[in-house]
């Protein structure tokens, strides 16, 4: 009797599988006529799956783009990232995707098709706090780079430059020949002492074009001195930003198309309680080598 009931059992089971087995083929075959949809269905099923809604990316990272030259030590075509050894400065990662336009001697080639070279010229923006490749130039002859930043040290006896990069958050050093032009540029009000290889003191605010040497260094060749610590501007535009419990503010200067972070006291502007967010005003700052601070505020 047990073992009657036994096979009963395995009778059973068998019977069970095999039914399972059935439905589950009958569900999943694409041969079946439950797969086959009409016309209409078929135009549903395939519209997520054409290349136009595929093929969509997003434009690239906006703001102003900085041009970094050095030597591509690395690509990791998983994580989409150059390592880039800056010339006078460490290495960075910059990272890219299809977004990112690449070209050897000026001839486009894929982006999958980049390799370790000797010399790069990668022109750079920021997408959130990564640093995001929107062309690389890989070239034959030295590159060309740009270099934005507080002066660390400058040294005239042997034309030592060290700069605290803003986009790469890292030192950069570079050597700055005697005859490379030091301008000051961008205000007006700008005017007072100094001038020349005399502003590159610790603190200011510049932007350095540069090329390589051959040997990893970087070679000046235009300094724009943007700020000099104890220097005083006068902003005059569009309010993007307040923050009165921080007194801090941004303000859109049309007249150079940048925008600049001013700190203030709200209790020696009491007028900054009628600012909002698209006020038109006038803000003379001085710049202490950290910040610009401001001094004067006028609502337009």
């Amino acid at each position: 009797m047990r073992l009657g009931k036994v096979r009963e059992m395995v009778r059973f089971l068998a019977v069970v599988m095999l039914t399972s087995m059935a439905f589950g083929q009958s569900s999943s075959s694409p041969s079946t006529p439950t797969t086959q949809s009409t016309p209409a269905d078929a135009g549903a099923v395939a519209t997520p799956q054409s290349s136009a809604s595929l093929g969509e990316l997003p434009p690239p990272p906006p703001g102003k783009s900085t041009v970094i030259g050095g030597e591509i030590r690395s690509i990791n075509p998983v994580l989409d990232e150059i390592t880039l050894k800056v010339f006078g400065g460490q290495t960075m990662k910059i990272l890219f995707d299809e977004r990112t336009k690449a070209y050897v001697n000026g001839n486009r080639i894929p982006v999958l098709d980049l390799k370790p070279a000797e010399h790069a010229s990668v022109e750079t923006t920021l997408d959130g706090t990564k640093v995001f490749a929107l062309r690389i130039h890989m070239l034959t002859q030295l590159p060309q780079g740009d270099a934005r930043g507080q002066v660390l040290s400058y040294d005239p006896g042997n034309g030592r430059l060290r700069i605290s990069s803003t986009l790469s958050q890292k030192m950069v050093t570079l050597t700055v020949p005697p005859n490379t032009p030091v301008v000051r540029t961008g205000q007006t009000a700008f005017t007072s002492g100094g001038g020349g290889v005399a502003d590159l003191t610790p603190g200011a605010l510049i932007d350095v074009k540069f090329e390589g040497n051959g040997q990893g260094r970087g070679v000046a060749t235009h300094i724009d001195v943007l700020a000099t610590n104890g220097a005083t501007f006068v902003f005059s535009g569009v309010l993007t930003y307040l923050d009165l419990g921080a007194g801090r503010l941004t303000i859109d200067d049309p007249r150079d198309n940048n925008t600049y972070e001013v700190y203030f006291d709200p209790a020696e502007f009491p007028q900054s309680s009628q600012l909002h967010q698209g006020s038109h005003l006038q803000v003379t700052a001085s710049f202490n080598g950290t910040r610009y601070t401001a001094t004067a505020m006028t609502i337009e």
